[in-house]
């Protein structure tokens, strides 16, 4: 099997809302969009696509359901310094700066719709 792309979908109620945070602060583009529908792309990430909560073409059973439970993280070159971009564009930081005893230096932010964005890089981890 040949996976030519990787695509992530994600419910919300405003899918505009999470399109534009996407957009506005992290360099992704959209490339098509309708009513409650958006997918966005980004050179050096998966796509996303955000559909709105209650759209026929979601399972039945998984209508009525937000994205929950997932983080969408963002592996990049300085966590400090997007941090440092994000606080200044005032983005509130919904997880501290820190780093994990395994040398995980991350972040998180959340979306208007709830969605958890994290965005990490990795340092030698302190004995």
């Amino acid at each position: 099997m040949r996976i030519s792309a990787t695509t992530i979908a994600l419910t919300v109620d405003d899918v505009p809302a999470s399109s534009g945070f996407l957009r506005g602060h992290f360099g992704f583009r959209e490339v098509a969009a309708a009513d409650g529908f958006a997918k966005l792309i980004h050179e050096d990430a998966p796509e996303v696509v955000f559909l709105r909560r209650g759209t026929e073409v979601l399972p039945q059973e998984h209508r009525d359901r937000r994205a929950g439970g997932v983080i969408l993280a963002f592996t990049v070159g300085d966590v400090p310094a997007e941090h440092e971009r994000l606080t200044a564009a005032g983005v509130a930081i919904t997880m501290p700066l820190r780093v994990d005893p395994w040398g995980e230096r991350l972040f998180q932010v959340t979306d208007p719709n709830g969605v958890v964005i994290q965005l990490v890089d990795w340092v030698t981890p302190a004995d």
